[in-house]
């Protein structure tokens, strides 16, 4: 099954922390890696204000692990870099959001997907189209149409930036 995993991170080394969150994803089984998108860098979407910006990023990978084991990896990886859930959407060493599995829909209090506000966020769907331009959203339609009606001036590519894929 196709996972799409969302990373995001606007405190400390934010590009080293990325990297590190690709690492520690693929460091253990049960995930095989696809592609990975170019760095962003954003704007903050909601939360307090006067926020830093934002390095986003996204990652693709081939997995058989159930929803609610990607998303205990994904907790680790983030408990790993030092995440605090302090106010929400606020600030965030990292952040490492399961977006969709394969085509499955799940409204659970501890995992909804697909996630539940990708369908507005060009800071996940920008970097998702751009690796992948046939990303589909179960229920919302496809990625590319989402975003010819998102504002997507708060996204700017880092070409000075690039994740290292897994061994």
């Amino acid at each position: 099954m196709k996972a799409v995993i969302a990373l995001g991170s606007n405190l400390g080394r934010r590009f080293d922390t990325l990297q590190g969150a690709v690492d520690a994803l693929f460091d253990a089984p049960g995930l095989e890696f696809v592609a990975v998108s170019p760095v962003y860098e954003t704007d903050p979407v909601g939360g307090p204000e006067g926020q830093k910006p934002y390095l986003n990023a996204v990652v693709i990978a081939e997995t058989k692990l159930q929803p609610s084991m990607l998303l205990e990896r994904a907790q680790s990886v983030e408990n790993a870099f030092g995440r605090v859930r302090e106010e929400r959407w606020g600030p965030r060493t990292l952040d490492v959001d399961l977006i969709v599995m394969g085509d499955t829909v799940c409204d659970d209090p501890v995992l909804t997907l697909p996630h539940p506000r990708v369908h507005e966020r060009a800071f996940v769907l920008v970097p998702w189209a751009q690796v992948d331009p046939d990303a589909e959203v179960p229920g919302h339609g496809s990625a590319s149409a989402l975003l010819a009606g998102l504002d997507q001036s708060g996204v700017r590519l880092r070409p000075d930036l690039t994740l290292q894929v897994p061994d």
